[in-house]
């Protein structure tokens, strides 16, 4: 298999702090997520991509959830996220890689399923372990609660999202023992007085970029079998044609003669 472009390690990411929250049993993630908007932001300037504003400012929660969700689990792990609302009609899909701390998705607006209710679908690697497949029902349009209901109904834990500050953002999940009343109880206050109302114990601090690998190669693999079964109706007259990256949208271009020589030599 073709592989991605590597993440840069020069590239300072985003800083996302874990904490254990002695006596309550719970674990907290948090992180000010300026920077990792802004890349995103000139990802889609460079991609020409102009999503809709309210889709693009519930793709930003839906981020900064699958990142804080990414930042507490375990460095070999890389996770997935397909999330379907119905109100408004739009697909979000999230890619996360543990192994390097990237973090990459796009909104998709087009064919998207209608069903009685949205879906949120997880897919989880660990290791070289076998791909492990989750799916909950949704409801509503804000992304907090509906990775709040994955957690409730696949991760058989609680979880909760707060909007401490401009553009930063805080999870805290249960672990054996949680003292629930306290978690569920919490509001946006006191989750942003915590550092003085509560013993914070840090355990780690993870690098997360704005970065998905794809790259000429990878794009040619995914074209593969249409070439292989019928080239004429891929390309029809055109010498060449433009094709989005699945898990990004970032715009790639394959020429006919590349195609043609990718085809043989992989025959």
């Amino acid at each position: 298999m073709p592989e991605s472009t590597p993440v840069n390690p020069a590239e300072a990411g985003l800083e996302v702090k874990t904490y254990f929250v002695r006596e309550r049993n719970a674990l907290l993630a948090r992180a000010n997520f300026s920077d990792l908007f802004v890349d995103y932001y000139l990802h889609l300037s460079d991609q020409k991509l102009k999503p809709e504003p309210e889709h693009g400012e519930m793709f930003k929660r839906a981020l900064a959830a699958f990142t804080l969700h990414c930042a507490s689990q375990p460095r070999n792990v890389l996770t997935a996220w397909t999330m379907n609302y119905q109100q408004p009609l739009v697909n979000f899909f999230l890619n996360g890689d543990n192994n390097f701390g990237s973090i990459t998705g796009r909104i998709f607006t087009e064919n998207v399923r209608q069903m009685p209710e949205g879906l949120l679908s997880a897919d989880v690697i660990r290791g070289r372990g076998e791909m492990h497949r989750s799916a909950v029902n949704i409801t509503g349009g804000d992304p907090f609660a509906a990775v709040e209901m994955f957690y409730a109904q696949s991760e058989q834990r609680a979880a909760r999202y707060f909007e401490t500050g401009e553009e930063s953002y805080v999870m805290i999940t249960e672990h054996p023992d949680c003292d629930l009343e306290w978690l569920r109880g919490l509001t946006t206050e006191d989750v942003a007085q915590l550092d003085d109302t509560e013993t914070l114990t840090l355990m780690e601090t993870r690098a997360e970029r704005w970065h998905c690998g794809c790259n000429q190669e990878r794009m040619m693999q995914v074209l593969l079998p249409s070439m292989q079964q019928d080239a004429e109706a891929l390309f029809a007259e055109d010498q060449k044609i433009e094709i989005r990256c699945p898990r990004c949208a970032g715009r790639h271009v394959v020429t006919r003669e590349a195609m043609e020589a990718y085809a043989e030599a992989n025959a």
